[in-house]
């Protein structure tokens, strides 16, 4: 995993199921093309929890590796062939990278690309971005531009992803179901647009954000079952759902509450293996949509970060806690344990 020989840095390192461990790693020789980015900002996420609990990520990591994939940061290090970088340079880079050469990167779909490179390791001192990642998805970031807000630039690139294929505009009422990150992120790009935005989902904390980010109905589902709660409350239907949990029950009652002719977007991704059962009558007599959204594009990776650094999305909204990279283990039991905290920015330097 780790090359041997050259200079450390302290890095979070997941072995397997809830097995991280921040330790001294060797940092890796640039080859052409790369550059090394010391990290300012790296947030924990949802999809970290999950490849947490399970140990592994059939797409993106393969344990013992190092952790961790929203990150913004400066350019220590600028590798052969990796103009018109410098170092000093303020920049954000995605985690991953699109061949650019295969079918779906051809008909505009990168984010299904056969041959996705993923970069993990934002939970360390610096990291190595590979040359196709520099070439596509490393952004650089206005002066003025704080490391914490661009850290953003991944999740919300996935969410306005979602955003794209769920085609919402002004005057959707638009029902998210699931208050975490992801979920509140959708509600204030849907607010931006121009929608109604209703939310299902649990603690306060994370509700009471979506009231802050301009959700006109937030309902506690706690635990009542999600399908009876919301069908009592949310009336008349609304035109889309985005479902934003990752659990097949959720993704049932989704369909079940969005209107006749209307649209669903599972864009929670389930446990691997794991089954749904849908009402065919109620998917062809109501005509209904349904679709998933998986990952970013170079394309949307960069209307992230403009919408970051128009002031559309900030952190002050998402991020409500602080952990020193040593404390970084425990923080993800507590996660493990129910911690409903949004987002934690991630002090790499402690």
């Amino acid at each position: 995993m780790f090359a041997d020989g050259n200079p450390e840095m302290k890095a979070a390192v997941l072995y397997g199921k809830e097995d991280l461990r921040v330790e001294e790693v060797p940092a890796p020789p640039l080859q052409p093309g790369e550059v090394r980015i010391a990290i300012e900002a790296a947030l924990t996420c949802g999809t970290d929890l999950k490849v947490f609990r399970r140990g592994y990520h059939a797409k993106m990591i393969v344990p013992p590796a190092v952790f961790g994939h929203e990150l913004s940061g400066v350019l220590t290090e600028v590798g052969p062939a990796a103009a018109p970088w410098q170092v000093g340079d303020r920049v954000v880079a995605a985690n991953s990278a699109p061949c650019g050469t295969c079918f779906y990167c051809r008909h505009g779909q990168e984010n299904l690309c056969d041959d996705l490179l993923f970069l993990n390791g934002a939970y360390a001192e610096s990291i190595v971005a590979p040359a196709r990642l520099v070439a596509k998805n490393l952004l650089r970031l206005r002066p003025a531009t704080s490391f914490r807000d661009a850290a953003l630039t991944e999740p919300l690139a996935c969410v306005l992803q979602g955003v794209e294929e769920a085609r919402l505009r002004s005057g959707h009422r638009v029902l998210v179901i699931g208050a975490g990150p992801i979920g509140l992120m959708f509600v204030a790009v849907a607010r931006h647009l121009g929608c109604e935005v209703l939310v299902a989902g649990r603690g306060e904390g994370r509700l009471q954000a979506a009231r802050r980010l301009g959700a006109s109905l937030v309902l506690d589902v706690g635990q009542r079952e999600l399908l009876a709660a919301a069908a009592a409350q949310i009336t008349p239907p609304p035109d889309v759902v985005i479902e934003a949990v990752g659990k097949p029950e959720t993704w049932e009652a989704a369909v079940q509450l969005v209107r006749k002719g209307g649209l669903v977007n599972l864009f929670g991704g389930c446990p691997a293996g794991t089954s749904v059962s849908l009402d065919t009558a109620r998917l062809h007599y109501s005509g209904l949509t349904l679709t998933a959204s998986f990952h970013h594009t170079p394309r949307t990776v960069r209307r992230a970060l403009e919408l970051i650094e128009d002031g559309v999305i900030g952190a002050d909204d998402f991020v409500d806690g602080e952990c020193g990279l040593s404390q970084l283990p425990e923080l993800f039991r507590s996660m493990a344990r129910g911690n409903r905290a949004v987002k934690t920015l991630v002090r790499v330097h402690d």
